[in-house]
């Protein structure tokens, strides 16, 4: 078998992995809420269904290559925060993707992978740099995809694809549910029918349709907020042949880019998302302003000193005119 659960092999059978022929695949997403009918563990479970996708593809395609599964860690930050969501801070998910990274990387491991299925621009963003960061320090291949794919298929960029693996196209009534669509809505739901069917709660068909305004959706827990429930999008358009169609459709582009990286065509750097170029999604950017603050207060106050102190005082009554 060329697929491999990481925590069931032993030292010496890692070990004897050939590296430049084996990818390891790290699924990270959180435990969140995804509105009253579905588990906090969907973006997990999404991600861990991708990963497993992405690996028998890769065997299949690329004969004597090994792929080995890390566990699933359930991480994740830029949530919405309420009763069953684990809150992580995002420096601390960057900084944990980055120990298994480097890990991995100084064990000699050359092709590393990140599965998500959480789509919070922070996190995005966080797996990101944790797979610049290991890339540089160790001159590996390490790559976190989802947001590049996320973004796209949002965007409603592999519509036509889908409609094709579905064999019938949308209406225009669902093409717009489907650009209102972004958390617990029609995609997610759809997605653990497939997958999951016995954790939906029947309630699923009976929800409106939860649309929210690009103003309102900046603001924090904004599902969740004047009654909301904590979902976006129209869940009761649900259908596992839809999932089924999507999951094929991300699953060709992700091998697409998969086979660019490993032959040498692409770098990670080319299919981020489009949040990794915005300060404020950096892990770094509170840290930055904060010492920017610090540095102008620090300035601010000497200028004061200095400006009050007896010496200026006399060379301000002798017309700023030093002795």
């Amino acid at each position: 078998m060329s697929v491999h659960l990481l925590e069931e092999m032993s030292t010496p059978a890692l070990d004897a992995l050939p590296r430049e022929r084996t990818v390891i695949i790290l699924t990270v997403s959180p435990l969140e809420e995804h509105g009253p009918h579905l588990p906090v563990g969907v973006d997990a479970f999404t991600a861990r269904h991708f990963a497993e996708g992405l690996a028998e593809r890769l065997v299949g395609s690329r004969p004597g290559w090994t792929v080995v599964l890390a566990p699933t860690l359930h991480l994740g930050t830029f949530t919405f925060d309420t009763v069953g969501t684990v809150r992580v801070r995002q420096r601390v998910v960057r900084d944990v993707v980055v120990d298994y990274g480097d890990s991995l990387a100084r064990a000699g491991f050359r092709y590393i992978l990140v599965a998500n299925g959480h789509g919070g621009p922070g996190h995005l963003v966080a797996l990101e740099e944790a797979a610049a960061i290991v890339s540089r320090r160790r001159g590996v291949t390490m790559a976190s995809l989802s947001g590049h794919l996320a973004w796209e298929f949002l965007r409603g960029r592999y519509l036509g694809k889908i409609e094709a693996a579905l064999g019938r196209t949308l209406s225009p009534e669902e093409r717009r549910a489907f650009a209102e669509d972004s958390h617990g809505g029609w995609w997610e739901t759809s997605v653990m029918l497939l997958l999951k069917p016995h954790l939906v709660a029947e309630a699923y068909r009976q929800l409106p349709p939860a649309r929210y305004s690009p103003s309102r959706r900046l603001l924090p827990n904004y599902p969740l907020r004047n009654g909301g429930e904590g979902y976006v999008g129209h869940p009761a358009l649900a259908d596992p042949a839809f999932a089924r169609a999507g999951a094929e459709v991300l699953l060709a582009e992700a091998m697409e880019l998969v086979t660019g990286l490993l032959d040498g065509r692409l770098r990670p750097a080319q299919r981020r998302s489009p949040f990794f170029a915005v300060p404020f999604f950096r892990t770094n950017f509170w840290v930055a302003v904060g010492v920017a603050g610090v540095a102008l207060a620090v300035a601010a106050g000497w200028w004061l000193r200095s400006s009050t102190s007896p010496g200026s005082r006399e060379c301000s009554d002798k017309g700023g005119i030093t002795p």
